[in-house]
C-alpha cells in the first residue's frame, strides 16, 4: 500500500525526472570527485571540508543545515509537480504516527547503549573520556533539532519518493528495494570511513538501505525508518567519535586506538548482524507484519 500512495498524484516522466535533477547533479558530482581523487586526496579534502571552523558543533551545524535546503527543494518539487500531500509520501495510514517514530527511536538508543556497554566492559583501553558539558550541551541541542532534517531528507528522498516512484513503474516491490538500497550506499561512499577501511564498507551502507526499506515495505510508511535512522545518527553524534568518524563532534567517549582497518570492518558487520534482525523481530511482533513483499 505505501507504494501505491504514488497512484493518488500525477506521475509523468517529465516530474518525476524534474524532481530527481537537483539530486542526480548533488550526489554525481560527489560520487565523480570521489573517483577522480586518490584515496588520501579525497580524505582530505573531507577533512579540510569538515573542519572550517576549530569549533565542532559549528561544523557540525554547517553540515547539518545543508540537508535542509536539499529537504526543502524535494518537498516543493513534490508537492507542486505531484500534486498529492506529503503524509502520501510518508505512510499509507490517514496521518503520520509518530508513535512509531519515537517507539524506533528509543529501542534503537537502548539498544546500541547496550552494545556499547558490553563492548566497553569487555576492554576499554581503547576508549577514553571526552564530555564536556560546555561543549556537549550544545552538541545535544544541535543534533535533537538537526538530525531530523538530515535523516528527513534522505528517508524521504531514498525509502519514499524513490521507493514509491520506482515501484510504481516496475510494478514491483523488490526492485525499488535493490536500487534505493544501492543508492544509499553509494551515496555513502563518499564518507571518510570507506576512504579509510575501503569500498567493502559499502556492504554496511547497503546493508542498512535494505533494512530500512525492508523497515518501509513492511510497515507500509517510513515511521521506523526514521526512527531508526534518527537514532542512529544520534548515537553516533554524541555517544563515540573517532579520528576517521564521518561525524567529528566533542561526544561522550573517543576511540583513541590504533586504526586497524578489518578490526573495524569487522566489528561494523557484526554489529549489524546482530542490531538488524533484533530489530526486525521487535517491530514484527509489535506491529504484527505479515512478509508481502512480492
Amino acid at each position: 500500500m505505501f507504494i501505491q500512495q504514488a497512484l493518488k498524484g500525477k506521475n509523468d516522466w517529465w516530474r518525476t525526472l524534474l524532481v530527481c535533477f537537483p539530486f542526480i547533479v548533488v550526489f554525481g558530482l560527489s560520487f565523480l570527485i570521489f573517483l577522480a581523487l586518490s584515496p588520501e586526496q579525497y580524505e582530505q579534502m573531507v577533512k579540510q571540508s569538515s573542519q572550517m571552523f576549530e569549533n565542532k558543533n559549528l561544523n557540525l551545524v554547517l553540515m547539518l543545515s545543508q540537508f535542509g535546503f536539499l529537504l526543502a527543494i524535494l518537498l516543493a518539487l513534490f508537492y507542486f509537480l505531484h500534486q498529492r500531500s506529503i503524509v502520501t509520501l510518508t505512510t499509507s495510514r490517514p496521518k503520520v504516527d509518530f508513535k512509531r517514530i519515537f517507539f524506533a527511536f528509543f529501542v534503537v538508543f537502548f539498544i546500541q547503549i547496550g552494545l556499547f556497554a558490553v563492548s566497553y566492559s569487555i576492554d576499554k583501553s581503547n576508549i577514553e573520556w571526552n564530555f564536556d558539558a560546555a561543549k556537549f550541551i550544545p552538541l545535544l541541542i544541535i543534533s535533537l533539532l538537526l538530525f531530523p532534517v538530515q535523516i528527513g531528507f534522505e528517508e524521504y528522498f531514498f525509502r519514499g519518493y524513490l521507493m514509491q516512484q520506482i515501484g510504481i513503474g516496475f510494478k514491483s516491490k523488490w526492485v525499488p528495494l535493490i536500487i534505493t538500497s544501492v543508492l544509499f550506499g553509494l551515496v555513502h561512499s563518499a564518507n571518510p570511513e570507506v576512504a579509510e577501511i575501503g569500498f567493502k564498507m559499502m556492504i554496511f551502507y547497503i546493508g542498512t538501505g535494505l533494512f530500512m526499506g525492508i523497515l518501509t515495505l513492511l510497515d507500509d510508511g517510513l515511521e521506523l525508518a526514521l526512527g531508526f535512522h534518527f537514532a542512529n545518527n544520534f548515537i553516533a553524534a554524541t555517544l563515540i567519535t573517532s579520528e576517521i568518524s564521518a561525524l567529528q563532534t566533542d561526544a561522550m567517549f573517543k576511540y583513541t586506538g590504533e586504526m586497524d582497518n578489518a578490526s573495524m570492518f569487522n566489528e561494523t558487520v557484526i554489529s549489524m548482524v546482530i542490531m538488524y534482525p533484533l530489530l526486525l523481530l521487535i517491530f514484527w511482533k509489535k506491529y504484527k507484519f505479515r512478509w508481502n513483499i512480492k
